[in-house]
């Protein structure tokens, strides 16, 4: 058989001592956890339980009907301002750096609740209060036709006033934290980027979806998660990819159908629609969701966007974060454990030892002691991998080898 063939594979880790048992012994350890994860009682904690020394601002999700109603009342105080010859400002939550805080209790990055003057009298603000008012009007149209657009349509609208999309994206996010609702209240979704496939059924606005019959390239999860009922699924967990290419290699070899699971990726940087729905299967179906990212710095930013959220979100962290998802690779300790080539080690850059060196003062890293290990591991031997390292090995290495020894000793952290 071809060195690449998939019985050489197997006989790479016989080679290491190690023996790849049947599927159901594979699964023992993630089924276990599964378990203690179903028979779990800790509920999770909010904002308003905790006795923080500061106020944070946090959004909920609202119906048309609401929303309008604060567009309409923030329009009538604009009017009132005006009419009282004072002339008009918004008051709009500062989402600064500063303004973004870890708290410990709730596994996750909040907003302090400060507000900063949009005045439209002002040459530094006036064009940010123009954009602002035209965007609070095209939402109102949106709500009142109960319609959704991209936020790609919503630019075009007025190219000439937006100028640039990061810019009307920017106003979307201040106007969410600013009318209290979540950015999906507003009928604006982001473009479909994320894929699923594998042990999974659901509607999709009334239309039935398998998830084991998408294909290699899977199935795109919806923009607007609020049209996703009866999920359905006997997984036994949900494998998280950062990538497309490894991805499509688990699809392509029907990796759900040894092992039952559920895979998606949202092909690099999470958007919304995929950490909602991510958070969504979990809190249906409360199986275990083990990550598969680059042995890098920017693998394991992505993956804490998942579970702690972004900076520029961090208004809607309690919608958008999946807490507890376990690291099962490619981590550094890895590369020497499966003996990746030195060929596939890549030297870091300044900018990766430096985003590693941050990520090392975060407060979500310094809370577990493995993580710490393996990013000062990453850090001394200054070598990182991509997923597709494992690829040297063959091409089937990784759903057939890597990840079922894996599974089999319960190696995530």
């Amino acid at each position: 058989m071809s060195k690449r063939g998939g019985a050489d594979d197997k006989a790479l880790a016989l080679a290491k001592g190690k023996r790849i048992r049947g599927a159901e012994d594979v699964l023992k350890k993630v089924q276990a956890l599964a378990t203690q994860l179903k028979n779990s009682k800790e509920v999770e904690k909010t904002l308003a339980e905790l006795d923080l020394p500061y106020n944070c601002r946090e959004v909920v999700d609202k119906d048309g009907d609401d929303v309008m109603g604060e567009i309409e009342a923030a329009m009538y105080n604009v009017a009132a301002s005006i009419l009282g010859g004072e002339g008009f400002a918004f008051d709009v939550p500062s989402r600064a750096k500063g303004n973004q805080m870890y708290v410990p209790e709730l596994d996750r990055i909040v907003l302090r609740d400060a507000v900063s003057k949009r005045p439209f009298a002002s040459t530094a603000t006036c064009r940010k209060a123009a954009v602002t008012t035209r965007i609070l009007g095209l939402v109102h149209e949106l709500l009142g036709k109960n319609i959704h657009v991209t936020k790609r349509d919503l630019f075009y609208t007025d190219v000439k006033l937006f100028e640039d999309q990061s810019q009307s994206d920017a106003i979307l996010d201040d106007l969410a934290c600013m009318l209290g609702c979540t950015r999906s209240s507003l009928n604006v979704v982001a473009s479909e980027k994320g894929v699923v496939v594998g042990r999974l059924s659901f509607r999709e606005d009334g239309d039935f979806i398998d998830c084991q019959r998408m294909g290699v390239g899977g199935k795109a999860i919806p923009p607007n998660i609020d049209k996703v009922s009866d999920i359905s699924s006997d997984a036994s967990f949900i494998l998280l990819v950062e990538k497309d290419a490894a991805f499509m290699r688990l699809a392509e070899d029907r990796f759900y159908n040894t092992y039952p699971c559920i895979i998606l990726t949202a092909k690099g940087q999470p958007d919304v629609a995929t950490r909602l729905f991510l958070k969504k299967l979990k809190s249906s179906l409360k199986i275990p969701v083990l990550a598969l990212v680059d042995s890098d710095p920017y693998g394991l930013k992505i993956l804490s966007v998942y579970m702690k959220g972004s900076m520029n979100m961090s208004y809607d962290s309690s919608n958008l974060t999946t807490p507890d998802i376990k690291w099962l690779g490619v981590r550094p300790s890895d590369l020497d454990r499966f003996d990746i080539p030195q060929q596939c080690r890549l030297p870091m850059t300044e900018e990766d030892i430096k985003t590693g060196k941050r990520l090392l003062e975060e407060d979500w890293i310094k809370s577990n002691p493995e993580w710490v290990r393996e990013l000062e591991l990453m850090l001394a031997s200054k070598v990182k991998a991509e997923i597709q390292a494992l690829s040297s090995f063959g091409f089937q290495y990784l759903s057939q080898v890597y990840l079922p020894l894996k599974l089999q000793e319960g190696d995530w952290i």
